[in-house]
């Protein structure tokens, strides 16, 4: 008899069924870390991680085609960068059977800040030490404690717009001093203009009305401004809320020439035959390339 599964062609597997150990000197990286970049916190974070637990995530590379016995970096530019800055020559790598199935578009894979409050409170409700948390993200333990609570106070909307976004923690401590609706304003503020510093969220707070603040109570202070001048901020911040409604409402047809020019140019990028080319015959077009595509589709 013959099964009702028989005509199903069989699935193709992304990876080869093995990992291969390669030399770091095999593997071709797409785009390379700037000293700038080797700065950033989550570079540090990231690079106490490997040394701390070594990598929880393989590397992923694509046989070259043209170049046998070496490889293409396809995911994992960050944790190759750490492993050759810290001394090692070889790493066992996932392999992509068919490079044809992933983008090279690949930008290194940061944890927005949510997704690592979400994380610490999986680690702790799993029993691992605060400690040991602080020691594999590089930061103290008083960072972790307060990353633990980093979202009281916050509504549930506000989390949903900023889960995907790179913002200081000491920010959402002035978030909490705003009302629900008022944070939600805040918020798409700062999506709108892509700023979430600690001085741009105090200056929202400064500008925010005694009766939308979380605690209409407690009398609005701000060091060295006076009544007058606090009242001219949240009278300057009302206009600037219409202001930005208004040309919220007339850049659409702007927006959209720039969503379809940047799809267009995503979608080419897509094509590995397009970026292996790039990358070995035009290495800075492709890296603008790459970065005008991700400036559009994740702002940070």
């Amino acid at each position: 008899m013959t099964s009702k599964y028989s005509t199903v062609p069989d699935i193709k597997s992304a990876f080869e069924r093995d990992t291969i150990r390669l030399r770091l000197e095999d593997i071709q990286p797409l785009h390379l870390f700037t000293e700038s970049a080797k700065e950033t916190p989550k570079y540090q974070q990231v690079r106490s991680s490997v040394r701390e637990i070594g990598l929880v995530e393989l590397p992923v590379v694509a046989r070259d085609k043209d170049t046998p016995g070496k490889y293409l970096l396809v995911d994992g530019h960050m944790r190759i960068e750490i492993l050759r800055e810290i001394g090692v020559t070889e790493v066992e790598c996932l392999v992509a059977s068919d490079d044809e199935a992933f983008t090279y578009n690949k930008r290194v894979s940061r944890l927005a800040t949510i997704q690592e409050h979400f994380m610490i409170l999986k680690a702790i409700d799993s029993g691992v030490p605060e400690a040991t948390i602080a020691t594999t993200l590089n930061v103290n333990v008083a960072q972790i404690r307060l990353k633990k609570h980093l979202l009281k106070g916050i509504c549930p909307e506000a989390v949903e717009i900023l889960k995907d976004r790179f913002v200081p923690t000491n920010t959402f401590i002035e978030l909490r001093k705003l009302g629900a609706v008022r944070q939600i304003e805040a918020v798409q503020l700062m999506v709108a203009m892509n700023k979430f510093s600690i001085n741009y969220a105090k200056s929202l707070v400064g500008a925010t009305p005694q009766s939308q603040l979380a605690d209409t109570s407690q009398p609005k202070k701000l060091a060295g401004l006076s009544d007058a001048q606090i009242a001219l901020m949240e009278n300057e911040s009302a206009n600037l809320d219409r202001e930005y409604r208004l040309i919220e409402a007339s850049y659409g047809s702007d927006h959209l020439d720039l969503v379809v020019a940047t799809g267009y140019l995503a979608r080419l990028l897509e094509n590995a035959r397009v970026v292996r080319y790039l990358a070995q015959s035009f290495p800075e077009i492709l890296a603008e390339f790459q970065k005008m595509t991700e400036a559009v589709r994740t702002p940070v």
